[in-house]
């Protein structure tokens, strides 16, 4: 039997991280592996309920901190009822954005340190972090022509942050990688979607 896995997907807006979570569950169920896909904010009741508060409404609706702890109230929940569970009876976890998108956008668009986002992920979620960590990069020519069309599809909160923004979190996504690699990958996700897909599941081949 596959031990259970915890894996995340990372990186910008519009990157391509729902696209994957779905083709590599598909994929991952196909070689008869039980799938949990989640996302963050929520995965659970109540992280749903705080996912509310923090996608919908004006740009500076909350500052950096009160989204600090709100994602980390968020996770906390997300673990304890979603993530946890499902490690421990051996399914493999595939989450759409966890701590470490905090530490991009709340640490490197915010200016939050990386130590108070890590000592609130300590206390929230006892520290957990993922077997391995996907990051999803663009040029930055197709990042903003995937951001326009989200623009005219109607962007979330996160979405709607300006350019010198998103441009913070491609630089802080970039030091976490580099800083740790035995847990990161950086995938070119300017391939197609498919070719995308093949070169995770080529990385996750040894555990399958």
């Amino acid at each position: 039997m596959v031990s259970g896995r915890f894996i995340t997907l990372e990186g910008g807006e519009g990157v391509g991280k729902s696209t994957q979570i779905r083709a590599l569950s598909a994929a991952l169920a196909a070689r008869g592996v039980e799938v949990v896909a989640t996302r963050e904010p929520g995965g659970s009741a109540g992280a749903e309920a705080i996912r509310a508060l923090l996608m919908e409404g004006s740009d500076d609706r909350w500052d950096a901190r009160s989204e600090a702890l709100l994602f980390a109230a968020a996770r906390a929940d997300h673990v304890a009822r979603t993530i946890r569970p499902a490690l421990d009876r051996g399914a493999w976890v595939l989450c759409d954005r966890f701590v470490d998108s905090s530490r991009a956008y709340q640490g490197g668009g915010g200016g939050i340190t990386d130590g108070d986002l890590l000592a609130l992920h300590g206390f929230g979620s006892l520290g957990l972090l993922p077997d391995r960590t996907f990051l999803l990069t663009v040029s930055a020519r197709e990042a903003d022509r995937r951001l326009a069309l989200r623009d005219a599809a109607g962007a979330d909160r996160m979405g709607s942050k300006p350019a010198d923004y998103q441009a913070r979190l491609a630089a802080r996504f970039a030091e976490m990688a580099a800083a740790e690699p035995g847990r990161w990958r950086v995938i070119d996700a300017d391939a197609p979607a498919d070719a995308v897909t093949a070169a995770i599941l080529a990385e996750l081949e040894p555990w399958l």
